[in-house]
């Protein structure tokens, strides 16, 4: 499975970002599909994940500011981010499980005035 992520940049604190993430190859129709992040020196930390059936769960620092979804026809995951803080500010991986885990590339979002 490649994983294609896209759509990061530089935006102002409150403003809004939608990335977005397609997984080809071998894909399932089980997979659970996932965005982590990962800031200068911390390690990299889950920000959402949505199963198959539609199943989200985010991490508490982002709740109600994101959003993750998926379009199953086109292998692809989505995270809307709004009310962007600069402590949002990380690269952020796309991930793809079913029988193991994926990485895409990572797609640099920097909050900043």
């Amino acid at each position: 499975v490649q994983l294609q992520a896209s759509g990061g940049g530089l935006v102002e604190p409150g403003g809004s970002l939608r990335l977005s993430c397609a997984a080809s190859g071998s894909v399932t129709s089980f997979s659970t599909l996932g965005w982590f992040r990962q800031a200068p020196g911390k390690q990299r930390d889950m920000v959402a994940r949505i199963t198959s059936t539609g199943s989200t769960t985010y991490a508490d620092s982002v709740k109600g500011r994101f959003t993750i979804s998926r379009d199953n026809a086109k292998n692809t995951v989505y995270l809307q981010m709004s009310s962007l803080k600069p402590e949002d500010t990380a690269v952020y991986y796309c991930s793809y499980t079913d029988y193991r885990a994926y990485w895409g590339q990572g797609t640099q979002v920097t909050v900043s005035s």
